[in-house]
Formats: C-alpha cells, structure tokens, sequence
C-alpha cells in the first residue's frame, strides 16, 4: 500500500515545471513554488495553530491557489482537510461542520458574509482568512510521516435522512487513485487541463489535479466554471484534456466560441457526474473532439473505469473497462466495486458504512448496471431514489422533509425527472392542507431558506393525494406517468 508527500516528490523530481496556471490573473507557479507554500501552511497549522495530525481544518472558499495549497498541507501534515461546499445554507454548513469538528475553519474574503452566518449558529468555531496564510518563508520542513491508512480528506455528501455524510480518503486512496489514472487513462507530463469543478468535490481534486501532479502535467486553475473563459484558457494555454459534467458541456457548446475555438491540441474530453447525451457527443465529435463517459463517486475515487479514444467512438455511452487492479461485480443488477480506490466508508457513522461496505470489502455503488460481451460496462440507472441535477447529487428525502415543515403541505413527494439543461430537475408533488394552497413561489422562497439552490425543484404539482402502496411507500412511477401526461 502507498502514503507519501505527493506534491514534495514531483517537486524534487522536476522543480521548474509549470504545476498550474491560475486561469483568471495568469500567474504561474513552478512545483517548487507550490511544494514551498503547501509546507508554509503546514508549519503554520503544526506550530502556530496547535493543530496536531489526525484533526480536521475546514476550507470554504472558490477555486483558488490557496485551495491547493490546503489540501497539499494536508498530505505533508496529517491534518485531514474538509472541504465545504459553498452551495449549502448555512445550517447545512453548521450541520457539517459539526460532524468533522475542525479546529479550525479557513474562509476566502468571497464567502465571509456565509461565514459569519454559519458563525452565528456555531460561535464556538474559529476561522481565519485565507487571505492571511502564509506562503513562503518555511526551510528544511520535513512532511510527517503517514500511514496508507491516515486519513487525508473528509468529503461530504448529503445523506437521504438530512444526516451529512463525511466520506473518508485516506493516503493509500488518494495516491492509488492518482497512480492509476495516470496509467489507466494514459497521461503525459505534457498534458495540461482545466479545473472548473469546485475544489470541495471529490472531481475537482481527483480527475486531473492528483493524478497530473503525480506525473509532472499542468492545471489551469479557474474560480469557477464560466464557460467562455474556459476556451480561451483552452486555447491559450494550448489544453490537452477537458473533464465536465454535462451540464457545463452543454453551456460550454451554446458559448459562441465552441465554434472557433482552436482544439487541435485537446487528446480527449470526458464527462462524468451524470449519463452523457449523445447529442452532446455528437456535436463535440463535430468539432474533432474524441469524447469519453467516466463513472467514479466519492466513496469509490472519481475515476474507476477507463478507454481509448477508438473505443470510445466505437462505444458510445459506455463507460468502459474498469481501471487496473480495480475489481467490479454485478449483483442483482446492481455494480459492486472493490480495490485500493475504495474509502474507508462514513466518518462517525459506522451503520452507514457497513450498509455501503460489506465484510469482504466490495461497496455497493447503488448504481444498476451491465456489461456487454467485449467487457465494456453500461450504467442503465440508479437504485436509489438520488438525481443528480448539474453535476450535483440530490436526495428527495432530503427536500421532502423541509417541505413537510411548511405549515400549508401536509404530504409531499419529490423526484427527478429528465433536463434539457440539468440532465435532470427536481420535480414537487405536494398535497396541501384543508384551507390552505401556497403559491409556487412562497414554497420556494420556503426551501431557498433552508436548501441549497442546486435542490429547489424546477416544477411544482398538487395533487389531492399522493400515490402509496399498502405498506407507505409513494409509487414514484405512478407521479413520473402523471408528470408526463401533464
């Protein structure tokens, strides 16, 4: 099994390659000069905040230098970094930061307004600007020493109760999976990409930013996603790969600069997060682009699958064959997943662990799949009742139990239906109380208060009664029929 200083290895192996380029100001920085800062925080965090390994810091911020900086501290450390998503309300973030307990909490100046609301439920907690770290003026720190099985990052996603759910990476995962993509999907020192997926996704760290800094690549480091300028990084900075979720490839096609834009240096682009559109790869195909479906999720590394550019064309819609060392398995339809890529399972619930992670070690992915005769695997759905809206997994359960608090609902039901724009919405079906019909618009005023926008439902349908069958449960195929017959 693996650990080790990630960043500090391929600056010592080639310390004046370009590590990234920061898409907006253009600045660049040498593996040697991020190597310098990410040992500056962490000497900052060990020796000045009293942070010991094993504790957690939060990070709430947009893409940013000081993001990688963070998250490399971490590796050096031992401090394990949770990344908080800056979509959530605030007594989301307050429910997650409860759950890692950091010590201490980093902010940028973009988000200090949601800062100082999550800081107002929880008062206890202590922030620093990120403004205010230091980068530079550390010699001779030695990392600390990690184990495979040390723990690097905590990543939540949303559980189906509400319940925040903190996915462990140790070292051993993170590295293996930055080893194996880059030997598996065949990267090159020479290879240079973008990173528009937010940091605080297991896609944003673990699609191109590991695996090229293990193989000595460049990224070009964007705030966040805006798609026009995105081509022209592309094209000035003379890109290689392009990962995306659907949704950004369709807005990425409707800018006026997929057109003209010069892609004659891009080897592949591949898309994850949601089932592809073949429309979407048609027209990307058009434009000389050889475009790839991943399949990875959070407990499992973002990149479990992998194909060449033939078979990508010859495959369309699959997913490939799994990487190296990965082992897969159907069960009842349902893909099972085992290997060095795995996690540990859920920080402080090991009820939800051994549910997703069974005594052998295989995670049940809750995804329903197959695989055809030369070996390539398909994902036809989903098990659970999770959509995913824009790259971004929602959970009705989740939606459902707010809108049950508004006084004016008395049941309610939500599912996600097929999008043009999302790759798929959330649609409401609400019975409301005798004497009472809130508008469309109070019920999302309601949610917006208390969800992230990314969960407010697209579409909102009253019925006199929801469907149920004898045992409780709402028959779902029932509402998506009545939701297509208008």
């Amino acid at each position: 099994m693996i650990a080790g200083d990630l960043l500090g290895e391929r600056a010592r192996l080639t310390p004046d390659k370009t590590a990234l380029v920061e898409a907006r100001l253009g600045k660049r920085f040498t593996y040697a000069a991020l190597d310098r800062r990410a040992a500056a925080l962490a000497h900052f965090w060990l020796t000045r905040c009293g942070i010991a390994k094993g504790d957690r810091v939060g990070i709430l911020a947009e893409n940013r230098v000081e993001y990688v900086d963070a998250f490399f501290a971490a590796g050096k450390s031992g401090i394990v970094l949770a990344p908080l998503s800056t979509r959530l309300a605030p007594a989301e973030l307050a429910a997650l930061i409860e759950d890692a307990a950091p010590r201490l909490i980093l902010f940028s100046a973009e988000w200090s307004e949601l800062a100082r609301s999550v800081e107002k439920l929880l008062p206890a907690a202590r922030w620093l600007a990120i403004e205010d770290l230091p980068h530079d003026g550390v010699t001779g720190f030695s990392a600390v020493r990690c184990h495979p099985e040390d723990l690097w990052c905590l990543l939540y996603t949303s559980g189906t109760t509400g319940r925040p759910k903190g996915v462990m990476l140790p070292h051993r995962m993170i590295l293996w999976n930055a080893y194996n993509t880059v030997i598996s999907w065949q990267l090159r020192e020479d290879d240079i990409a973008p990173i528009f997926t937010p940091m605080y996704h297991a896609g944003g760290l673990a699609v191109f930013l590991t695996p090229l800094f293990a193989i000595g690549g460049t990224v070009i480091l964007h705030e966040r996603f805006e798609a026009s300028e995105i081509w022209r990084s592309l094209d000035r900075e003379r890109a290689t790969l392009l990962f995306g979720v659907p949704t950004t490839f369709q807005r990425m096609r409707e800018a006026p600069e997929f057109e003209t834009a010069d892609l004659s240096g891009l080897r592949w682009a591949i898309s994850g997060g949601a089932p592809l559109p073949l429309f979407l790869i048609d027209e990307y195909r058009r434009r000389g682009v050889v475009f790839k479906q991943g399949y990875g999720l959070t407990e499992a590394g973002v990149n479990c699958f992998a194909m060449s550019g033939e078979e990508a064309e010859k495959k369309a819609g699959s997913i490939g064959k799994p990487m190296m060392f990965a082992e897969v398995a159907l069960r009842n339809g349902e893909l099972w997943l085992r290997g060095p890529h795995v996690s540990q399972g859920c920080w402080n619930q090991p009820e939800a662990t051994a549910a997703a992670i069974d005594t052998d070690g295989w995670l049940h992915t809750g995804d329903v799949a197959h695989c055809d005769a030369e070996g390539f695997y398909y994902i036809d759905g989903r098990i659970k009742e999770m959509f995913i809206s824009g790259g971004e997994n929602v959970y009705p359960a989740e939606i459902e139990a707010v809108l049950l608090q508004h006084p004016g609902i008395e049941d309610a039901a939500v599912l996600g239906v097929p999008d043009t724009t999302w790759g798929e919405a959330g649609v409401a079906f609400l019975v409301t109380r005798s004497g009472a019909k809130p508008s469309e618009a109070e019920i999302l005023r309601f949610l917006e208060a208390r969800l992230a926008r990314f969960k407010l439902p697209k579409a909102i349908r009253y019925l006199d009664a929801l469907p149920r069958t004898p045992y409780g449960k709402v028959v779902r195929s029932e509402l998506l029929q009545r939701y297509h017959s208008g």
